[in-house]
């Protein structure tokens, strides 16, 4: 008798974007290691990454802040118009501070170091093609520190607490690292569903627009030391 085989898992599908022919490789390479992520494609400009992401199925986008004819903001804002819910991170350095805020209201879901360790990168994938958001703790720590004084800290700090109920800090505090919502609804033993209904709640009683500027202020706050 012939067994019945288990359906096929599809892997997830990358695009990468930068104009350095060496960096792209490498994160090529350290994607390719993993069984369940597959660069479907590449490209060297915000052009070609535009044009790329509308001509390939891809389930996750990794853009270089900096490159040459488009920039990776504008390259986001383009694919961003054209398929909304595609999840895009961006590849920086510390260099991009000043691009970070474009980038996040442009709507960035992650923020990767190109020197991160190669299992955050890979990881950072996974989150973003399961519905999380990906922050490579390097950048929203240094992130977190360089928009505060030690006052303001204290102060958001103590605002926060006071704002959100502890069952809101958990949730703030999971988002912050990078979770899922299924997985935060297996760590607060919680559906899926209510979970993205817990999610939309908060971030419109904290005034704040995705899961990017969650992790900022869940460090900015405390709720990850």
């Amino acid at each position: 008798m012939t067994g019945i085989s288990a359906p096929s898992v599809q892997p997830t599908r990358v695009l990468i974007a930068d104009d350095d022919r060496l960096v792209r490789a490498g994160i090529v390479g350290i994607l390719s290691t993993a069984d369940d992520i597959q660069v479907v494609a590449e490209a060297g400009d915000g052009v070609e990454a535009t044009e790329a992401a509308a001509a390939h199925r891809v389930d996750v986008v990794l853009l270089d802040i900096q490159m040459p004819r488009l920039d990776g903001i504008q390259a986001l804002r383009d694919i961003k118009r054209r398929q909304p819910l595609l999840p895009v991170a961006m590849l920086t350095t510390f260099s991009d501070d000043l691009l970070i805020s474009d980038a996040l209201s442009a709507g960035a879901l992650g923020f990767l170091l190109k020197s991160d360790d190669p299992q955050q990168l890979i990881g950072g994938v996974r989150a973003l093609a399961h519905g999380g958001g990906v922050f490579s703790p390097r950048v929203a720590r240094w992130l977190a520190t360089r928009e505060r004084t030690a006052m303001r800290s204290d102060q958001e700090n103590q605002r926060i607490r006071d704002l959100l109920t502890e069952r809101q800090l958990e949730l703030l505090a999971l988002v912050g690292r990078g979770l899922s919502n299924a997985q935060i609804g297996s760590q607060m033993s919680l559906s899926e569903g209510t979970v993205k209904q817990y999610l939309s709640a908060l971030f419109a009683h904290l005034g704040i627009d995705n899961r990017v500027q969650a992790a900022v202020l869940a460090y900015r706050s405390g709720l990850l030391e």
